[in-house]
């Protein structure tokens, strides 16, 4: 089984990527989500990666962190969602609203992501909502808002991570100074 890998992106287009290492491509199946954090083509990537072994495929999938793969398992666990289905979720949602989603019963959420029915929303939230984390064990919604708000800005988010952690340590908490503070550091 593969669990990471890191390699030279050589090609990238929407849900499949190819990681070049030790000359070999691996074709990696990644959520829309993932691929908008990418770096361009040429530059190196390091990616968690699940594994799915079938009768007549080997299948990779691709993640930024391990958050991203554990929720992608714990998809595929559930009766009636496979790989492609699980990636689907994924690119609907990021990992954070689709954790708030099953939390809050949010089945209208669920819903609007394309192949999730009602029944199959139902089921992702009956079977989930204990496993997996919590996202009040996460950082505040303000924290994430603002993230998103600086990578739609063009930062890019491990740039933008680090900074929002320096305002975040200072006990700054709401979104718009949070955003200002970011902003002063970024502009530097």
């Amino acid at each position: 089984m593969i669990g990471t890998l890191r390699g030279r992106l050589s090609l990238k287009r929407p849900e499949c990527i190819v990681v070049e290492t030790g000359g070999v491509g691996y074709e990696v199946s990644v959520p829309l989500s993932v691929l908008s954090e990418l770096p361009e083509e040429g530059s190196e990537v390091f990616l968690f990666i699940y594994t799915n072994v079938k009768d007549d495929a080997i299948d990779l999938y691709g993640f930024l962190d391990e958050n991203g793969k554990k929720v992608f398992k714990s998809l595929l666990g559930i009766s009636g969602v496979g790989p492609r289905l699980a990636l689907n979720i994924l690119s609907g949602s990021s990992v954070e609203d689709f954790l708030s989603a099953v939390e809050t019963e949010d089945v209208g959420l669920l819903t609007r992501i394309p192949g999730v029915g009602k029944k199959t929303a139902q089921r992702i939230i009956l079977e989930l909502r204990e496993k997996l984390p919590k996202t009040g064990e996460k950082k505040e919604r303000a924290y994430e808002d603002t993230l998103s708000a600086l990578v739609n800005l063009g930062y890019k988010k491990a740039h933008a991570q680090e900074v929002l952690d320096r305002a975040y340590q200072k006990g700054i908490r709401e979104i718009e100074n949070l955003l200002k503070e970011s902003l002063k550091y970024l502009n530097r």
